[in-house]
């Protein structure tokens, strides 16, 4: 491996030392490295930290530093480019970051002699519906949440797969994860964990208002609707579902979303054979 690219999350590395560290590591190997200094918000929606067009087309491994929020930042704005992504932990608790920052010298060196693997990770497609229109249609890789938008109250939910009724929720709101995602909101709301290489969708209420609830695993090939009822006030009680935690849609009593597995794909690189399992285990016994 040759050319990189490092997108760094300026609130972690303020100053920039990591990641010129990192570069000129790379360089004093005769390797090529490009850092990306500055980002934001794009008005038009296009991305929202990393413009995908600006990255070079010889680029072969992009190196992410921040937290878990900067790698879904970075696999929601690069997923067409197909260019694997190596996380470099920040921050205190991150899951999906491969490596920590006082171990990134000998996970460069890894990479500058092809020791490492890429592992495929599903990601998800949600479409918001009112009234039979389309209002926003986008990805997730951890998760799609539909949660209450306004007073503590709670919401209800009608559950469809493939146009199936399955079940109705009253409670704070419906979480649809992936693999990935399952040690995020996921595990907080109670759901299972899952190894991340498989290829499922998990459903997981939260707080749901009831004696009797327990988390849905369902297949990768279903289409899974979650219709808002409108039992409540929903002028006053709306809900807002949001990809990531990051883009977000108003939702209203009648609406509804669609979820189904994405075309899509986010390569997440390893340069280390620890398990999932003793990932987990270190990281559930972090402080």
């Amino acid at each position: 491996m040759n050319t990189f690219y490092v997108i760094t999350n300026n609130q972690k590395d303020p100053e920039f030392k990591t990641s010129d560290m990192i570069r000129d590591y790379l360089e004093s190997r005769g390797k090529k490295c490009y850092v990306q200094k500055c980002g934001k918000d794009h008005p038009s929606g296009q991305y929202k930290y990393t413009d995908a067009r600006e990255i070079p087309k010889d680029v072969e491994c992009v190196l992410v530093l921040g937290g878990d929020g900067t790698l879904l930042q970075a696999a929601r704005d690069l997923v067409e480019c197909s260019i694997p992504l190596l996380g470099v932990n920040m921050g205190t608790l991150g899951y999906l970051a491969e490596i920590e920052h006082t171990s990134i010298t000998p996970a460069l060196d890894k990479l500058i002699a092809d020791e490492f693997s890429v592992e495929s990770r599903m990601m998800l497609q949600g479409t918001a519906f009112h009234q039979g229109r389309a209002l926003l249609r986008d990805i997730a890789l951890n998760d799609i949440v539909i949660r209450r938008n306004g007073r503590l109250r709670v919401l209800d939910f009608n559950i469809y797969v493939d146009d199936v009724f399955l079940t109705a929720y009253s409670a704070d709101g419906i979480i649809l994860a992936t693999p990935t995602g399952s040690t995020g909101y996921n595990l907080s709301a109670g759901g299972p964990i899952v190894a991340p290489q498989a290829s499922l969708i998990l459903l997981s209420a939260v707080a749901p208002h009831t004696l009797n609830s327990r988390s849905i695993v369902l297949p990768d090939n279903v289409e899974i609707a979650i219709e808002i009822s409108g039992r409540h006030d929903m002028e006053m009680d709306g809900a807002e579902a949001t990809f990531d935690g990051d883009t977000s849609v108003k939702l209203n009593a009648g609406d509804r979303i669609v979820i189904t597995r994405s075309d899509r794909k986010v390569q997440m690189m390893k340069t280390k054979n620890t398990s999932f399992l003793e990932i987990l285990r270190l990281k559930m016994a972090a402080p």
